[in-house]
């Protein structure tokens, strides 16, 4: 991986660029390192993806870290964080 980055997974989708990012206030980077959250936070992103040979080629991008209103969900109300992903910026490792 390129830099340190916060995984997410692309199933978890709240709206059409938002996405579940942690149901805790610190979650740990690629790299192990822990990084606390915060409103508005600029964070870099990465998700499981594979090529179609099946070689690991993860999907990354940006996001800005949000709180989200989850009420209407109930299987999500545990969650704390959600991220506001910047869809222009998701490329696979590989295009790097």
């Amino acid at each position: 991986m390129d830099k340190a980055r916060i995984y997410i997974d692309f199933n978890e989708m709240v709206s059409e660029d938002v996405y579940l990012l942690s149901t805790d206030d610190i979650k740990n980077d690629s790299f192990g390192n822990p990084v606390a959250f915060y409103e508005g936070m600029h964070i870099s992103i990465y998700s499981d993806d594979s090529d179609d040979a099946g070689r690991t080629d993860n999907l990354i991008g940006e996001a800005v870290a949000v709180k989200i209103d989850l009420d209407k969900y109930p299987n999500w109300r545990k969650v704390k964080w959600c991220c506001r992903v910047d869809m222009d910026s998701l490329m696979h490792e590989s295009d790097l």
